[in-house]
């Protein structure tokens, strides 16, 4: 599944299962749930997000 990579905002990679990010272009990369947190806190207009991963808890 592609997704705009936070760093370089091109696109970037998810595993099909949702455990990785990873952009080739600038080598970003980590587990989705650190994405998640990542770009919430990188981004004010994702912070719903943040709050709806932790009461979900994936």
């Amino acid at each position: 599944m592609k997704i705009i990579c936070p760093d370089c905002k091109e696109k970037a990679f998810l595993s099909d299962d949702f455990t990785f990010v990873k952009c080739d272009r600038c080598g970003f990369e980590m587990t989705y749930g650190e994405y998640v947190k990542y770009i919430a806190h990188k981004d004010a207009r994702y912070s719903d997000i943040l709050s709806d991963y932790k009461e979900k808890n994936y």
